[in-house]
């Protein structure tokens, strides 16, 4: 008989999760309620109402989470595309001086790519606290790297086999140099991936835009001239003199940044 009248109780407060069956039928002074079964009640709405508790908690936690994650990842996107575009003069400095030497693109795409991959290796092993090298030193290295490029573009007219893997190099050290910045915004272990992919992208975004504004102005010049425009001319109109300027600015900060030291 018990068991009948528990099951007929269990199909009670199923059929109204919501209320508390045992406040209905469990209440003080009735003696026709066996109050094994009331305890059984309580304890059931008890564990069922922690189990709801927790379940809700847990969503709420992953929706808090993951809206944050998209936040600061979009933070971040902007505050590296600023790096570059506002303040990033180095990288632009590097950045168009890949571009004054390369006549194909599969080339420029190349050497950005391998630049790429280089800083964001040493940016990641530098922002978690990996490695860590003096800005004081990164900071001459980087503008010696823009002189060297820029002064092979006088030089060799064609874009060796070697180039990507020295430019590789080179983006180890611009990553330490983007690692030194972003470590001024003391990234939370929470958010740390986050911040630090949305960085990285707007850096990207930030280096096809410069890119993009240099290259604008000389497909004009080529598609005004046509086919009077040739290889020799664009390395006399735009290669050199541009590579001439940068490597005289990069020179001229390696040495002052090397002698404030």
């Amino acid at each position: 008989m018990r068991c009948l009248f528990i099951f007929g109780i269990l199909f009670f407060s199923a059929t109204n999760a919501r209320g508390h069956p045992e406040d209905e039928l469990c209440v003080p002074g009735r003696d026709n309620i066996d109050p094994v079964v009331c305890a059984m009640l309580a304890e059931m709405n008890r564990s069922n109402g922690d189990f709801l508790l927790e379940e809700n908690a847990h969503q709420i936690e992953s929706i808090a989470t993951k809206t944050s994650s998209i936040s600061i990842l979009s933070t971040y996107i902007a505050i590296g595309m600023d790096h570059i575009l506002l303040g990033g003069y180095d990288h632009m400095l590097f950045v168009i001086a890949l571009f004054l030497a390369s006549l194909r693109l599969g080339s420029l795409v190349w050497q950005i790519s391998a630049f790429t991959i280089a800083h964001t290796i040493t940016l990641a092993l530098a922002a978690s606290g990996t490695i860590k090298v003096s800005g004081e030193i990164i900071e001459p290295l980087i503008a010696f790297t823009i002189a060297f490029v820029a002064i092979e573009n006088l030089f060799v007219r064609d874009i060796t086999k070697w180039r990507p893997v020295i430019i590789m190099i080179f983006g180890l050290i611009h990553g330490l140099g983007f690692a030194a910045f972003i470590s001024e915004f003391d990234l939370s272990e929470t958010h740390f991936w986050s911040a630090l992919i949305g960085f990285n992208i707007g850096v990207e975004v930030g280096q096809i835009g410069v890119v993009a504004l240099v290259a604008g102005p000389v497909m004009a010049v080529r598609l005004a001239l046509r086919d009077k425009f040739d290889t020799s001319k664009y390395r006399t109109w735009f290669t050199r003199p541009g590579s001439a300027l940068i490597g005289l600015i990069g020179l001229w900060w390696g040495i002052s940044r090397a002698l404030s030291i």
